[in-house]
């Protein structure tokens, strides 16, 4: 049967997004075991220990709905971050956010300005609602604001930023950042995705929950998928003016949270050990890729995330696959034979080194 003519344009055309391989597809694929994964920018260390303990004491409640409103951990939330409950909203990991935000804010044929080398997910939500993406062009490996800004047309609706960005890992700083909120229009809504904001160590990095008190449409987006390390259960949040969040709830699914979620990302808030002990693992993986990148002179991004852009070369993800090493290949934003390689554990970061001179050696020989 053909259904073409009952699915709109902007779906049909639609390319879906592909996630990192897995795994368990990889050994079945080529019959071998202890492959490792550092493409999908997942926490090394696992997830939270609380949060552990807190799933496994939920476990006897699942005949039970959950919690539609999220009241505790939006309680906690609001506690740590020092607002009012009525300016969260909690999503199934903050890709269901995004996608309320565009389902709400978007009409078909508005448009949506984004940079060149952005979130995928951005792109394919607006498609996905009958919008228009806007690319801006990024200077080198970072977001080019300026540009971005001038990329705004009259009927653009909604700005995404993700900041530190994925997949390059850079960030952009304070003055270039107030200078952006200065130049957009004041009925343009900012989506700002600090997915990986944990991970930053730069004094000139913009917290955005600091502006969000200037009378400006903005919106911030966490998670508690990396530093967590709670990708398996889907839990994020959003927060902005209560109005804002009214319209997004108006279009919220009930219970889109489940009840293990939710009680994992709570336990994971007060983890500070795991998240001291994940940013100290990553600190020393970022060091230690860096100076045997620059050893088997690989050109890699400046990064202030969980993961590298890297040039290794057309081809590199196929050969590495037999090694039993999976990272992820970043044709489709844009960077042909670059790759993001995601901060394994030291022994991983040394597996995927060794699995790169290999390959190198080979290349040489060839």
């Amino acid at each position: 049967m053909d259904i073409s003519k009952h699915v709109p344009a902007w779906i049909r055309t639609l390319t879906p997004y592909q996630p990192g391989k897995p795994i368990e597809e990889l050994e079945r694929e080529y019959g071998i075991h202890d492959s490792i994964k550092i493409a999908s920018n997942e926490n090394p260390l696992g997830p939270s220990p609380r949060a552990l303990a807190a799933l496994t004491a939920a476990l006897p409640n699942l005949h039970r709905y959950p919690d539609g409103d999220a009241f505790y951990l939006k309680r906690r939330l609001a506690e740590k971050l020092g607002i009012d409950r009525s300016r969260l909203i909690i999503g199934n990991g903050s890709n269901e956010l995004i996608e309320m935000i565009v389902r709400t804010f978007l009409r078909v044929g508005e448009a949506v300005v984004v940079g060149k080398h952005a979130f995928a997910i951005y792109h394919l939500v607006v498609q996905a609602a009958g919008g228009r993406t806007i690319r801006a062009p990024h200077k080198g490996f970072k977001f080019d604001l300026e540009a971005m800004a001038r990329a705004i047309t009259p009927d653009t609706r909604l700005v995404f930023l993700d900041n530190p960005n994925n997949p390059t890992g850079t960030i952009y700083v304070r003055s270039e950042w107030e200078a952006f909120l200065q130049s957009v229009p004041a009925d343009v809504l900012i989506v700002v995705d600090d997915a990986y904001l944990e991970f930053v160590d730069d004094p000139d990095y913009p917290n955005s929950l600091e502006y969000h008190d200037e009378g400006r449409l903005l919106m911030t987006l966490r998670t508690f998928s990396k530093i967590c390390g709670l990708a398996g259960v889907r839990v994020g949040y959003g927060v902005s003016s209560p109005e804002v969040i009214d319209a997004l709830n108006r279009i919220r699914q009930p219970f889109n949270v489940n009840s293990l979620a939710q009680v994992a990302a709570l336990a994971a808030l007060d983890d500070e050990e795991h998240i001291r002990r994940t940013q100290e693992n990553n600190r020393q993986g970022l060091a230690y890729l860096r100076r045997e990148l620059d050893r088997l002179g690989l050109e890699y991004a400046p990064s202030w995330a969980n993961f590298l852009l890297v040039k290794v070369g057309v081809g590199t993800y196929e050969r590495l696959l037999p090694e039993g090493v999976i990272i992820r290949p970043m044709e489709g934003y844009g960077f042909p034979g670059y790759a993001r390689v995601s901060v394994g554990t030291p022994a991983e970061n040394a597996r995927f080194i060794a699995a790169m001179e290999k390959l190198l050696k080979q290349k040489a020989k060839s």
